[in-house]
């Protein structure tokens, strides 16, 4: 718990000027985190079978172009250039072509490696233009998946009885569930509503509701992913805490479903 505690202080003191400076600085460590998070995903599936290190560079060399795609914003009205996607698709398919004893690159690991690039590409180019568009609603993104799971472990802890998904995750509960969700939605409903927007009174809090509910989703197919490698952790990059995707696993799909809400409000 000591070794927790501390990791999250460095992890508050290291993330809160990066948020704050923004702009390069802002960009790069995104950068650095969309590196570290391919790393855990390929790793995952070099515990099964062994991806060749020159596919391995290919894909962090992919990530970094999506990472940094379009960076003046043009990504979220046009998305991602079906071209881009296309030559990436064909490079990861072509070496499959290439038979040889060992059988070390197989169709599955291109899709597996392919898909891995588009979904992390996808999400922390997201990261960087919402920093770019707004640091409020970057915080208020942020809030969402630490006040849902505070108050989901207070709750499920003080009252829990119910298992949500005992296969999944043993220790969340029902009554856990509900209260994050219902503490996300009035606490990130009044930030956004008193610090973003005002307009309509009752977009923030279903828009929290939303998002809440679906960090709470996210958390749980991440930790299904986890039981289905027999994994406790991605990665132990943080003493106490896993690895990149283990503390932001949450605020993935709170920032992806976000990027579809924006389109309707």
């Amino acid at each position: 718990m000591q070794k927790r505690i501390i990791s999250a202080i460095f992890m508050i003191l290291l993330v809160v000027p990066i948020i704050y400076a923004g702009k390069k600085v802002f960009s790069i460590a995104v950068g650095l985190l969309a590196v570290l998070s391919l790393k855990e995903l390929i790793d995952l599936k070099n515990s099964h079978h062994k991806i060749p290190s020159g596919l391995i560079l290919y894909s962090v060399l992919m990530l970094v172009i999506l990472v940094f795609y379009e960076y003046q914003g043009h990504a979220f009205s046009y998305g991602i250039s079906q071209r881009l996607l296309i030559l990436m698709l064909i490079g990861y398919l072509l070496p499959t072509l290439i038979v040889n004893k060992e059988n070390t690159y197989l169709t599955s690991d291109a899709m597996y490696l392919f898909g891995s690039v588009i979904f992390l590409g996808i999400t922390f180019n997201s990261l960087i233009l919402i920093r770019k568009s707004s640091l409020l609603v970057l915080i208020y993104l942020i809030l969402i998946p630490i006040i849902t799971d505070t108050f989901a472990y207070l709750i499920g802890s003080l009252i829990g009885k119910k298992k949500l998904a005992p296969k999944i995750s043993p220790h969340k509960t029902i009554e856990g569930f509900i209260g994050g969700l219902l503490c996300a939605t009035i606490i990130g409903g009044i930030y956004y509503y008193f610090t973003i927007s005002s307009k309509n009174f009752y977009v923030p809090f279903f828009m929290s509701l939303i998002l809440s509910l679906f960090g709470q989703i996210g958390d749980l197919i991440f930790s299904k992913i986890k039981r289905e490698n027999d994994i406790k952790d991605f990665s132990n990059l943080i003493p106490g805490h896993g690895g990149v995707l283990d503390r932001i696993d949450s605020f993935i799909i709170v920032l992806l479903v976000y990027i579809i809400m924006i389109k309707f409000i």
